[in-house]
């Protein structure tokens, strides 16, 4: 049994911090260890199957081969296809692969990107492996995904019909590079189907970690052509795609382009026809077939006009799927040019500036932290806020006029492993200037900042998608981001990244990470006989009650008419009050311990009451943000998200009694750690932790 999801949460930000996940370090995929289970195949001397991703249907998926194909596949090891089969033969090239019955052309395309960034292909496929040494059929791969790299292993058995791989194949027979990546990809979506559709984007961004940029041809800046020129110069990797026809079939258009269809930048030039300059692309088509036969296509007379220089260094009269065209007609054929690539300093050219870049992991919560776009002027303001400090450029990077400075992106993480499975919601962010006003204000900017302050900059539309992204210019000062779903009450995880030519300073801005507590009560207060009374009347002969007693007490004497309204304290409640009250661990309370527990249960009563404006008898989660500040608690959102989910319930509604469990509870477990605290951290061994956690 694995360890609650919370701890594995605070595991995972101790690795990060440590440096797990990073491209040096990554994070083993379904905790699998590449080294561990080769070590274990050799010492067995056995040839490995991946149980997480298993050689049968499952893996496969549905709906994409028919039935009658799917029943005739064999899954084979490439020693059994060919008889000496070669991870890389010749190296790696965009003409070794051809697409196969699965359409993921998106993958293959940005594949075809990433075999000209051979540090880069270095990376996703590590170089300690082969066919030929140590061999025991298992492979690895990494990828970045949502935020942190991760170490993919796979066997190396492959779906075929008739002794034909089914998929992507190499055009080279004992060739597996290709066939062994989609493979580990797949296993990352969830399935080879889970692969079938897709952007350029997603692929690119998994194969980099880096910074992505979508560019809508449809309004394609002036300079379009200069900023790929230059991105092709700094190691980047670029994709693009055709408008969807009539059909989704991949239509192949009059002029030899595929509708629907994502393709490889792989090339820009200038030269010069008839004494005119004339700006190229080169493309690819991961088909590996299938061309453009317009001007400058392979068979175009344009290339008669180029010098012969020109013409040798450009053209190739092969039909490989690879062919030239105009910036023109690139811009009027296709619908969308992806750009990615480690650091944007190609955005504009000046290399002596380079940019910094800051991520932060963060939570969308029905209720709590979702309030929707602008349009939503009551809930607005508990989204997720970002506070940024956008320092002045330094000498040797000087600010010109209009000059775009900031990188904001923003990615929704999905909650399901499958692929397909993954529904995005529409996102999008506004950013505002912090006025003198709210300067130093700590904690959430309240509802009134938003009235009176429009946003500086904000994302063009919310777009249902995984990533949106906009490039901004700045002036140096303090501004609030507020990344946000269109519609309120959307739960959903994000990554928000500020990428700046200015050093940037980012921190949550939902109130300290600790929780604070402000006394409501006064302890040492000496309580009336009434209450002395009252306890006496339900105390046993030494005088105590236990947590049958303190049961029959709250209900009849704190409640009263409330009772059957709000359904009254449970026996494992009581419990769990008089565990957290009881100094002499004897599971009973004292007179003094219960006075103490009476006076915070009646305040919190109070201010439950008083908070909940709908009357029904229970807090929503919005009036439960304000009943915890009734209580004398501020705390961030991810422990006010932590909240909801541990005492609200599938309905989201919470109880009195959950409501006052919760804040005792909070305030117990604040002064544990306070008085446990040696200055730098709590340190328990086995033994305490045990008695301390199972009966507080």
């Amino acid at each position: 049994m694995p360890p609650p999801g919370v701890c594995l949460n605070i595991m995972n930000e101790r690795h990060k911090k440590n440096g797990v996940g990073s491209m040096n370090n990554p994070v083993k995929f379904l905790d699998q260890d590449y080294n561990q289970l080769l070590q274990y195949s050799r010492v067995r001397n056995v040839r490995y199957i991946d149980e997480m991703f298993p050689p049968d249907r499952r893996s496969i998926g549905d709906g994409v081969l028919p039935p009658e194909i799917l029943a005739n596949v064999q899954w084979i090891r490439p020693s059994k296809l060919v008889q000496d089969p070669y991870l890389f033969v010749e190296g790696m090239s965009r003409f070794d692969f051809a697409q196969g019955a699965l359409g993921n052309c998106w993958f293959l395309a940005s594949i075809g990107a990433l075999t000209f960034q051979k540090d880069i292909l270095r990376q996703v496929i590590p170089g300690d492996q082969s066919f030929q040494d140590n061999y025991f059929g298992l492979f690895h791969f990494r990828f970045w995904r949502f935020g942190e790299w991760v170490d993919v292993v796979i066997d190396d058995k492959l779906p075929t019909v008739n002794g034909q791989l089914v998929f992507v194949r190499s055009k080279t027979p004992n060739e597996f590079w290709p066939a062994l990546l989609e493979k580990a990809y797949a296993k990352v979506c969830g399935s080879y189907a889970d692969m079938n559709a897709g952007t350029c984007a997603e692929a690119l961004m998994d194969f980099t970690g880096g910074v992505h940029m979508t560019f809508n041809l449809k309004e394609a800046p002036s300079d379009l052509w200069d900023l790929m020129y230059r991105a092709a110069k700094s190691q980047s990797l670029m994709g693009c795609g055709t408008p969807q026809g009539a059909t989704p079939e991949n239509t192949v258009l009059p002029n030899g382009i595929v509708e629907g269809h994502a393709y490889t930048v792989t090339g820009v030039t200038k030269i010069m026809s008839n004494g005119m300059p004339v700006e190229l692309v080169r493309l690819f088509n991961p088909w590996g077939r299938g061309e453009w036969n317009g001007d400058w296509g392979d068979h175009s007379p344009r290339w008669q006009t180029v010098s012969v220089e020109d013409r040798a260094g450009c053209l190739k009269m092969d039909e490989d799927g690879e062919f030239w065209m105009s910036m023109e007609d690139f811009i009027q054929s296709y619908s969308d040019l992806d750009i990615c690539c480690r650091c944007p300093d190609f955005l504009d050219g000046n290399s002596s500036c380079h940019w910094t870049s800051k991520f932060h992991d963060g939570r969308w919560v029905a209720g709590i932290t979702a309030g929707g776009c602008m349009n939503h002027t009551d809930t607005f303001w508990t989204n997720p806020q970002y506070y940024i400090k956008l320092d002045k450029l330094d000498d040797h990077c000087e600010e010109t006029q209009g000059q775009k400075n900031i990188l904001v992106t923003l990615m929704q993480k999905p909650d399901k492993r499958n692929r397909r499975l993954v529904s995005n919601l529409h996102i999008g962010f506004s950013i505002f200037q912090v006025s003198e006003q709210f300067k130093g204000h700590g904690g959430k900017l309240p509802a009134a900042f938003f009235y009176s302050s429009p946003p500086v900059a904000q994302s063009k539309a919310y777009l249902n998608a995984r990533e949106v992204m906009e490039f901004f210019s700045l002036k140096p000062g303090e501004y609030i981001i507020v990344p946000s779903t269109f519609k309120p009450n959307e739960t959903a995880s994000f990554i928000l990244g500020i990428l700046s030519k200015a050093e940037t300073h980012l921190q949550e801005n939902s109130g300290s990470s600790m929780v604070i507590i402000k006394p409501t009560t006064n302890e040492s207060k000496v309580d009336g006989e009434e209450k002395v009374t009252l306890f006496r009347q339900y105390s046993d002969q030494y005088e105590e009650v236990d947590a049958e007693q303190l049961q029959k007490l709250l209900n009849e004497k704190l409640l009263g008419g409330y009772q059957q309204k709000t359904g009254g304290f449970g026996l494992d409640s009581c419990r769990s009050m008089v565990a957290m009250m009881d100094l002499s661990v004897t599971g009973t309370l004292s007179g003094r311990e219960f006075l103490r527990l009476w006076n915070r249960v009646a305040t919190y009563k109070d201010i439950f009451f008083r908070t909940d404006t709908s009357k029904d008898g229970m807090l929503n989660l919005n009036e439960l943000r304000n009943a915890l500040g009734g209580a004398g608690m501020q705390m961030s959102d991810g422990m006010l998200n932590l909240m909801a989910l541990r005492y609200g319930g599938s309905s989201g509604q919470i109880s009195l009694e959950n409501f006052i469990c919760l804040v005792l509870r909070m305030d117990c477990m604040a002064k544990i750690f306070k008085r446990l605290n040696d200055g730098e951290g709590m340190y328990l061994v086995e033994h305490e932790w045990m008695y301390l956690s199972m009966y507080t």
